[in-house]
């Protein structure tokens, strides 16, 4: 349990502005004990397989470019060792899952969350976790649930776009909706130049309006970032209507004009997703994970020991 207020800085004009435009405000989670080395190591030592992908990253490119990774017989602060030295990043996912104390700490936040903003009314709450080694980046992309980015170590540049085309495109979400992949926007260096950059710091929180789209830069040093995500009614009605209007433009040859989640309209649409959700039509893109090609490893100069018969 959270004794003091989580957030340092809420104001009544934070309250009007939450969901609407991008915010950076303060928190003080960086000091908590479960972001401990110690925490973070024994986090790790526990974590089940089925939920962390260990990645390393070759060029900074297209997800072709990365490869999966095992945690074998190695402590968890090894982990954290071999990732600080190393090009890979570990993602923890869905932590309340299998440990009660982020369980905890997942309602303490949303409690003080909804206190403040009584409309929110979030559901299908998780939390994860994202260790990455210095000068690592995350892809250009958009998510369908609310997003928050909460940073405990290191120093991130997080790039914020217009949520309008080029930058974000409708048929792009729609290939996100049915497919579960986020990497799926079509990404140019000019976006660079109409993007809002923020620099964040351990105790630095960033939201944005939904579905809008960003990619995040480490700084040369080890990054720790908790994620949080959310549904509302009204983020539940968006993702509805963007997946029928997948159905309608992928599978029935219409291009759908509205995005409208009220109406006949909406109500017309939620109908046709339920229906093709029951079909099988519908098959999201493999996340087979790939057959793991290494171990972490502090001792060596790149942080890994390639697994025999998968890499020379």
């Amino acid at each position: 349990m959270v004794t003091e207020p989580i957030f340092k800085d809420w104001t009544d004009q934070t309250s009007d502005l939450f969901g609407n435009v991008p915010l950076n405000l303060r928190h003080r989670l960086h000091e908590h004990p479960l972001f401990s080395d110690d925490g973070l190591a024994g986090l790790i030592e526990t974590c089940p397989r089925d939920n962390y992908n260990l990645v390393q990253w070759g060029t900074q490119g297209p997800r072709s470019d990365w490869r999966e990774g095992e945690i074998i017989d190695l402590s968890g602060g090894d982990v954290l060792d071999a990732i600080r030295q190393g090009r890979m990043w570990i993602n923890i996912r869905n932590l309340p899952q299998f440990s009660t104390p982020h369980a905890r700490l997942l309602d303490d936040i949303f409690s003080e969350l909804e206190a403040r903003l009584p409309a929110l009314q979030s559901f299908n709450r998780t939390m994860g976790l994202l260790i990455s080694s210095p000068k690592s980046r995350t892809l250009y992309h958009a998510d369908l649930p609310g997003q928050s980015l909460w940073q405990l170590r290191g120093v991130k540049r997080v790039y914020l776009y217009p949520k309008a085309a080029p930058f974000l495109k409708e048929e792009e979400l729609e290939k996100i909706a049915l497919t579960g992949v986020e990497v799926s926007l079509g990404y140019e260096s000019w976006f660079d130049g109409h993007a809002q950059a923020f620099d964040i710091k351990p105790g630095d929180m960033m939201t944005w309006p939904h579905n809008m789209p960003h990619r995040v830069d480490n700084h040369d040093v080890l990054n720790v970032s908790m994620t949080l995500e959310w549904f509302t009614p009204d983020i539940r009605r968006t993702h509805m209507v963007t997946m029928a209007n997948a159905i309608l433009r992928h599978k029935l040859g219409f291009a759908p004009k509205s995005r409208d989640i009220h109406g006949a309209s909406f109500w017309a649409k939620a109908v046709l997703q339920k229906a093709f959700r029951k079909t099988s039509w519908i098959r999201r893109e493999s996340r087979a994970r790939k057959p793991a090609t290494f171990r972490p490893d502090p001792h060596q100069p790149d942080g890994i020991i390639e697994l025999a018969g998968t890499r020379a």
